[in-house]
């Protein structure tokens, strides 16, 4: 089910009233909503993968019991392989197995050799199954590193793995942050209703007048790319950048909000990460929920940045192409995360990947200094040719695509109306960067109903144009 379905539009206001109305006083009949809408909600799509589902919630509720009661260390060991080997082998056989039969085959064939009797499967790809797949590790390995309690509330549990706001396209939610609010009363308030709406709203915005708007012509300049001019080249990956960043922090924003009508917080996934000064910066405020996945689950226990120079690179570059492969099952990125990793290094070793902390952003200024807004836009530059990997359908496409943007560049002809949507996003966003709010609340009585009718307006004109659009990020 879409959040910008005729259908969602529906299933929300009901559930919505259930909860709140019927259950109100019943925390056990609210979870138990919670699991129904949730696994309701995932079965519009294709109820078959609900079993994934399911099986990942069992494996992971009971090993998470077995690894609490263990005092032998090799034992807790024991059962976090088991859990991270079931995970990951369901994760892999469903996104990956095509992709390495494949690159196998390419490689012998390569050296002469062809391969017989290969077994290929057509494997449809599961909605979400990378963000859930590591929402329910996270508390297999909250409970192994002793930072959460088992449950013996299956029922609760389940709603946390399958929390039907969040479920196929993050935040990827930690055990230790979820599932205390799912086990625990929830009352409702006002203020966070309201504010659960604002982000609704904006996410609308975001993903239906912003990424929609966009995905026409950006499908225009890939499918075309061998016969347009470089300019038209960089216009499209421009507006790629904007398109992905509306798409998906749109879905994160709109699924953040529908969690505090329940009165619950999901983490914050985006920070405005386009008025990023460097590559350090930009990847703490893109998709936090997976960056500090990696950072936490993977990074750290891997030595992190205390084990000399060489292994420390060694584990950024690691954990790069590992985020880059957790995106799908492509080359394409893989040699996304490696330009990251590249860029990212040069920082690392001369100390700048920490020197942009978040309480220092502009704070005396309106507007960036001369400097600031130079890194801005390198890093933007940056950011924005890298995309190529990861919208392009193969490397060579992608080096096709930048050595015609190189050898082809000429000035384009701007499409008004698209520069003044990113424009207008631009601004907006800045307001509440600067101010310091939450999205759309202006201090304002006046701006804020004015910038309500605005903005529904402009998402009741696209939503009709361009209905049920799926999400970039549900592919993944």
């Amino acid at each position: 089910m879409l959040f910008n379905s005729f259908e969602f539009f529906i299933f929300l206001p009901i559930i919505f009233f259930l909860y709140w109305v019927i259950f109100k006083y019943n925390l056990k009949f609210q979870n138990a909503l919670i699991l129904l809408a949730s696994y309701v909600f995932y079965s519009w799509w294709d109820w078959r993968f609900l079993s994934l589902i399911i099986i990942s919630t069992i494996v992971d509720y009971f090993i998470g019991l077995k690894i609490y009661k263990s005092n032998d260390l090799r034992i807790k060991k024991y059962y976090l392989l088991v859990s991270v080997v079931i995970n990951l082998g369901i994760l892999g056989f469903f996104k990956y197995y095509n992709f390495f039969i494949d690159s196998w085959i390419i490689l012998f064939n390569s050296i002469g050799y062809q391969p017989s009797n290969v077994w290929t499967l057509n494997v449809i790809l599961p909605i979400g199954i990378s963000f859930y797949t590591f929402q329910t590790m996270s508390y297999s390995l909250d409970i192994y590193y002793n930072k959460l309690k088992p449950t013996k509330d299956i029922i609760s549990f389940a709603a946390f793995v399958s929390f039907f706001p969040q479920l196929v396209a993050g935040p990827i939610e930690r055990a230790s942050n979820l599932l205390p609010q799912i086990l625990n009363k929830r009352t409702f308030k006002y203020n966070n209703g309201v504010q659960g709406l604002r982000l609704i709203l904006w996410g609308m915005f975001k993903k239906v007048v912003v990424a929609d708007s966009l995905a026409l012509q950006v499908d225009f300049y890939f499918n075309n790319y061998q016969t347009l001019n470089g300019g038209l080249l960089l216009l499209g990956l421009i507006y790629f950048s904007f398109q992905i960043y509306c798409d998906f922090s749109g879905y994160s924003d709109i699924a953040i909000g529908i969690a505090k009508l329940f009165g619950i917080n999901l983490m914050k996934n985006f920070k405005y990460p386009y008025f990023s000064r460097n590559i350090a910066e930009f990847w703490r405020r893109w998709h936090i929920s997976l960056s500090t996945w990696f950072r936490d689950y993977m990074y750290i226990p891997l030595g992190g940045s205390k084990m000399g120079k060489w292994k420390s690179i060694r584990n950024i570059f690691i954990i790069f192409i590992i985020s880059g492969f957790w995106h799908g099952a492509n080359w394409t990125f893989i040699a996304w995360g490696i330009c990251h990793g590249i860029i990212y290094i040069p920082f690392f070793l001369f100390g700048h990947n920490r020197i942009y902390k978040e309480n220092s952003i502009y704070e005396k200024r309106w507007f960036p200094s001369f400097t600031e807004l130079i890194q801005i836009v390198v890093t933007f530059l940056f950011i924005t040719l890298s995309w190529v990997f990861f919208r392009s359908e193969n490397i060579i496409i992608s080096f096709e695509y930048l050595f015609n943007l190189i050898t082809k560049f000429t000035m384009p002809i701007i499409d008004s109306h698209n520069i003044s949507i990113i424009l207008l996003l631009l601004f907006m966003e800045w307001t509440f960067y600067k101010n310091k709010i939450d999205v759309l609340n202006y201090k304002s009585k006046i701006i804020r109903i004015f910038t309500y009718i605005l903005i529904s307006n402009l998402c009741l004109i696209n939503l009709i144009e361009t209905s049920n659009k799926s999400f970039i990020y549900f592919q993944f």
